[in-house]
């Protein structure tokens, strides 16, 4: 069958995959070599040093390629090496506009690294795309994305941002790492580029960190092939060969992450000692409609506010958690609590942190594939 008639569950599976060629393998080898022998030089068979390339990674690129609907992967040491290399597109004067509800260490990338370089940044809130044209100049290049976004679950329009940025040829890169392509494709909604810290979901087993970049255009692949090579922030083959395990088993994950997201969000939603419960899956949820069109479903990943609550509760709150493992991280098939305020989003100034909602009580869970009745459970004594 020709791959591009595959459904998503078997590219997950099959996508971007072959057997072996040496010995018929039908998982990838681990490839745990540095350099490759050549019969003259350049007469090599495809690989000659594995900075620049390892069979193992390629089979992982392919793969993303497959999954994410695009023509090339990249697969880096972790999800900041990967956005470290979209930046690098970018030379000293240009602007960037970001999402203002955005990962912690996006925004110190941004903020502590790249704008000593000479790069602008803009943090603004994306949930009306409209607002986005008021921050656009002629030193603007580019359209930072994420959505869902961390930790505040904001949903932002694809399409719509990316009408906007062909309007003033902008690149425009989404950070997919929330939603998978499970949910949401966002090559298919317009986007130039899609970020994943492969970390999370992608991996699945809390058990390698890695990053990867996936894109249809050849011109914009050779630039980021270039960086990642000439950078040289490349996972290795061990790390490449466990993501691609985690992909062949992401959409049986993803579809019990969604199950388990929404019970929790409903208990959630009903319990009287909680104010505020952030899920795109509500039809309370500011662009809920929009999640529900680029959206297949709504993921695992929630947040909320305990009522009247401040830091010395919420910290005890997460203390108090058992089968939720009080961890930084997320999308592993554990489920996982974090305090934003104090963990993943530390690096962000307290008063911009509390202007986009990040506030001191705030609680992210990321939702595993438990039983339901056992996080809800753990929930229930912890919260009280």
């Amino acid at each position: 069958m020709s791959e591009k008639t595959l459904k998503f569950n078997s590219k997950t599976v099959h996508g971007g995959q072959q057997p072996d060629k040496a010995y018929g393998a039908v998982m990838p080898p681990i490839y745990q070599t540095s350099t490759y022998a050549q019969s003259t030089p350049g007469g090599h068979q495809g690989f000659e040093y594995s900075r620049s390339a390892n069979p193992t990674r390629t089979a992982l690129e392919n793969s993303l390629a497959s999954i994410e609907n695009g023509n090339y992967g990249l697969a880096f040491g972790s999800g900041l090496a990967a956005i470290d290399a979209v930046i690098k597109l970018l030379n000293p004067g240009d602007e960037v506009v970001s999402t203002n509800d955005i990962y912690g260490g996006s925004y110190r990338l941004f903020k502590q690294i790249f704008e000593k370089f000479g790069i602008g940044f803009h943090f603004i809130g994306m949930q009306e795309a409209g607002e986005i044209e008021k921050h656009i100049n002629r030193n603007t290049k580019l359209i930072w994305v994420e959505t869902p976004t961390n930790p505040m679950m904001n949903v932002i329009d694809v399409k719509a941002v990316s009408q906007l940025s062909k309007k003033y040829d902008l690149l425009l890169a989404v950070d997919n790492t929330f939603a998978t392509p499970y949910l949401q494709t966002p090559l298919d909604l317009g986007a130039d580029i899609v970020m994943h810290s492969a970390t999370k979901y992608l991996g699945g087993h809390s058990d390698v960190v890695l990053g990867a970049l996936v894109v249809k255009d050849k011109d914009l692949a050779d630039k980021l092939y270039f960086i990642q090579n000439a950078s040289g922030a490349v996972c290795g083959p061990m790390d490449s060969f466990l993501v691609l395990r985690g992909i062949k088993t992401l959409h049986v994950r993803m579809q019990r992450h969604c199950e388990n997201g929404k019970a929790v969000a409903d208990y959630l939603s009903k319990h009287p000692k909680i104010e505020k419960v952030y899920w795109p899956g509500f039809e309370t949820h500011p662009n809920h409609a929009i999640a529900k069109s680029q959206m297949n479903d709504f993921g695992g990943m929630i947040s909320f506010v305990p009522k009247g609550s401040n830091y010395e509760e919420a910290i005890k709150i997460v203390e108090k958690l058992d089968l939720f493992i009080l961890a930084e991280s997320l999308g592993g098939v554990e489920s996982l609590a974090g305090h934003p305020a104090s963990m993943t989003h530390a690096s962000i100034p307290k008063n911009e942190r509390e202007k986009n909602g990040v506030v001191d009580s705030l609680i992210r869970l990321s939702v595993g594939i438990e039983d339901a009745s056992d996080l809800i459970a753990d929930l229930e004594q912890a919260i009280g």
